[in-house]
């Protein structure tokens, strides 16, 4: 019923900017919390960068202070601008979906495809 498509992902030196965008399409009523999680190998999926429908923000300490969540409600996207980064943040980027599908009902959680980022010189 909802879909997540991700884009933005690639190889990246050390240092250098990446921006991930992830479209929310399908039967959308409102949505409530769009954000980024991702998993590095051998690792688990950790939360990255979360931006409510009220604007609110939150970041892993990580990421804060180089990654800018942002959204676009109109578009139902959300985007992760990643700068100066490390390889570290090598990792399997997952977008994330808070959504209500019909008035009333409740929010369900979704999941994009994820998209790959890989720091290295």
């Amino acid at each position: 019923q909802v879909q997540l498509v991700e884009s933005g992902g690639g190889l990246v030196q050390p240092g250098g900017s990446l921006r991930l965008s992830c479209a929310a399409s399908g039967k959308i009523f409102s949505i409530y919390t769009m954000g980024w999680y991702r998993q590095a190998p051998g690792k688990q999926r950790e939360l990255v960068a979360i931006n409510t429908s009220g604007g609110s923000k939150e970041y892993v300490d990580s990421v804060k202070g180089r990654f800018t969540i942002s959204r676009d409600n109109a578009k139902n996207t959300v985007y992760l601008q990643m700068n100066s980064l490390k390889p570290e943040d090598t990792a399997v980027y997952y977008c994330n979906a808070v959504v209500r599908v019909v008035v009333g009902t409740p929010y369900s959680t979704y999941w994009g495809q994820g998209t790959q980022v890989t720091v290295s010189s």
